[in-house]
């Protein structure tokens, strides 16, 4: 078994213009295979490009949902195809159609283009648009991917995600040793005074669940870039600039299963018996902004 490599595309897209996204995307899809990446990886919604509706804005607000795709829509069946005939498997990320409000979805092909992997963002945003304009996703899907690396345990969690503990815990336990995480923020925002505490929020993820996690940003201007990954052990694997480029992970699987295995009696003290008001909607919430 040989290292999993995976192309972080940290892109500044066309904003929304779907079809320049896609001709973009694919032109890095194709530079990302030819350098022997075996996952490409898209930051958050990225068939328009993260942006949101003006919502002083007459007719802007249905002009923006006119852009949500379905899943069976040509550009998401563009990376598809893609998938297949580059040999690679592709993580593509868009604003997907609903019946009462779209998705903020991705979804992973494997490289024989078979959907293995569907996931929309479960928290949302509820202070900002286009986050907020979208419906949640249900759950915490985990998929087999098979690579010419072995067979990889995969789920996926997207930007805001990272911020719940149980979004991450959901994936360790449904089997995922992989997460891959499309992002759209500022990660090293020193100006508000976070620093880099988005970083390394991520990593603790990785540690407190002994995954691996890839994470995958847009670059400056649009956002900072700061395109991140990690092995379970908290060591820092790669992480990118602020300039527009494809960050490359390598992977070693065997160095992250190895790491699971030695640590199984950390996850074996957990005691979710103790931890009902996590998960209970009628507990107090003492920060929720809707409060009142």
């Amino acid at each position: 078994m040989r290292t999993l490599k995976i192309a972080l595309l940290q892109l500044a897209s066309f904003q929304r213009d779907v079809d320049a996204n896609l001709r973009k995307g694919d032109q890095f899809c194709r530079r990302a295979a030819a350098a022997g990446a075996d996952v490409a990886l898209f930051p958050e919604m990225w068939s328009i490009g993260y942006q949101p509706f003006d919502s002083g804005k007459a007719g802007d607000r249905d002009a923006w949902l006119s852009l949500a795709v379905a899943r069976d829509a040509p550009f998401v069946q563009h990376f598809r195809h893609l998938a297949g005939e580059l040999g690679m498997a592709i993580g593509i990320t868009y604003l997907e159609h609903g019946s009462a409000a779209p998705r903020n979805t991705f979804t992973l092909f494997d490289r024989r283009a078979e959907e293995i992997l569907t996931y929309a963002k479960v928290h949302l945003c509820p202070w900002d648009l286009p986050d907020n304009a979208c419906t949640p996703g249900a759950g915490f899907p985990v998929a087999s991917l098979d690579t010419s690396a072995g067979v990889v345990h995969v789920g996926s969690m997207i930007c805001f995600d990272r911020e719940f503990p149980e979004a991450a815990r959901m994936l360790m336990l449904n089997g995922a040793e992989l997460i891959l995480t499309p992002n759209a923020c500022e990660l090293d925002d020193r100006e508000s005074g976070i620093g880099d505490v988005r970083i390394a929020q991520f990593r603790a993820r990785a540690f407190e669940n002994l995954v691996a996690v890839a994470m995958a940003n847009y670059a400056a201007p649009q956002n900072d870039g700061q395109s991140v990954a990690f092995y379970p052990d908290g060591t820092l694997i790669v992480r990118g600039g602020s300039i527009e480029e494809i960050v490359f992970v390598e992977l070693d699987l065997a160095r992250v299963r190895a790491w699971r295995e030695r640590e199984t009696s950390r996850d074996a003290a957990r005691s979710p018996e103790k931890y009902a008001a996590i998960s209970s909607p009628q507990h107090p919430r003492p920060l929720d902004r809707r409060a009142g």
